[in-house]
C-alpha cells in the first residue's frame, strides 16, 4: 500500500486554509448551514433521547445477567451514540451531496486556474439524481461493514479490538465520502474510486482520520463537511486526477467535466 497518513491530513488542512478564500466562500455557505443544523437536531435527539433508549436495550438483557448491569451499560452507551454519529453523517450527505458536489466542481476549477463562475439554483439541482444516486451506492457499500462491526462490538475477546476497527472504518469511509464528489464529477465509478484509493489507502486513512477527529471537536465540527470536501478535491487533483484519466480514457477531459455534462 501506498502512502502517507500526514500527507492525507494535510490535505483537510489545506482545505479548511481554503475556506475563506472569495472565489470559494459563498460556494461553502449551504454546506456549512446544512452541517450546522443537523449538528444541533443530532445534540437535541441526544439529549432527549440517550437514556431511554440505552434503558430500552439493557431491557433484552436476560433476567440471570443483571448483575452485569454495570459492563452493559456503557456498552449500550456507545452503541447509542456511535448509531446517531453515524445515523446523523448519512442523513447530513444524502441532503449535502448535490451541494458538496457544486463546491468539489468549483474548487477543481479554481485548482486548474479556470474562472469560477456562479451557475445558480438550476446546476445544483441538475446534480440532484446522480448525487443520490451515488450517495445510496456508499450507503450500500457501509452498511453491511457497519452491520460487522456491530457484532464484533458484542463478541467477548473480538471486542478488545472494537475501538481500533471503529476508528479504521470511520476513517475510511470518512474518505471515500468526501474524495467521492471530485471523482463523481469527473465520472469515475464507484468501483474505479476504490480500486483508486486502494491504492493509496494509508494516505486515504490519514486523511479520513483527521476528518473524523476533528468531528469530535465542537464548533470545529460545523466547519468540517466544506473543509473535508474541499480537502478531498486538492487531493484528488494532486493524487488521482492523472491516474483516473488512463483507467478511464473514454471520458472528456477536465475542462469539460462538470454539472452533469
Amino acid at each position: 500500500m501506498k502512502g502517507n497518513p500526514v500527507r492525507g491530513g494535510s490535505y483537510l488542512l489545506r482545505g479548511a486554509a481554503m475556506l475563506p478564500q472569495p472565489g470559494i466562500r459563498r460556494f461553502v455557505l449551504v454546506p456549512l448551514l446544512i452541517n450546522l443544523l443537523l449538528f444541533i437536531a443530532a445534540i437535541w435527539l441526544l439529549t432527549k433521547q440517550f437514556t431511554h433508549w440505552v434503558e430500552y436495550g439493557l431491557g433484552y438483557m436476560p433476567d440471570w445477567a443483571g448483575f452485569l448491569y454495570w459492563l452493559f451499560w456503557p456498552l449500550f452507551a456507545l452503541v447509542v451514540m456511535v448509531g446517531v454519529y453515524y445515523g446523523f453523517s448519512i442523513v447530513a450527505n444524502l441532503i449535502a451531496a448535490p451541494f458538496n458536489g457544486f463546491l468539489a466542481e468549483k474548487v477543481e476549477q479554481q485548482l486548474r486556474g479556470s474562472p469560477l463562475v456562479d451557475e445558480g439554483w438550476g446546476a445544483v439541482l441538475a446534480m440532484i439524481p446522480r448525487a443520490l444516486q451515488r450517495e445510496l451506492q456508499k450507503l450500500a457499500y457501509y452498511l453491511p461493514r457497519f452491520l460487522l462491526l456491530l457484532l464484533i462490538t458484542f463478541i467477548p475477546g473480538l471486542n478488545l479490538l472494537a475501538p481500533l476497527l471503529w476508528f479504521l472504518f470511520g476513517a475510511w469511509m470518512m474518505s471515500i465520502q468526501y474524495c467521492d464528489y471530485p471523482m463523481d464529477n469527473n465520472r469515475v465509478s464507484f468501483p474505479q474510486m476504490k480500486q483508486l484509493m486502494k491504492a493509496r489507502r494509508v494516505t486515504s486513512i490519514g486523511f479520513g482520520g483527521l476528518v473524523q477527529l476533528g468531528m469530535l471537536v465542537p464548533v470545529l465540527n460545523l466547519f468540517l463537511m466544506p473543509a473535508a470536501v474541499v480537502g478531498a478535491t486538492i487531493f484528488w487533483v494532486e493524487e488521482y486526477a492523472a491516474e483516473a484519466r488512463e483507467l478511464n480514457p473514454g471520458a472528456a477531459p477536465p475542462a469539460q467535466w462538470g454539472n452533469g455534462s
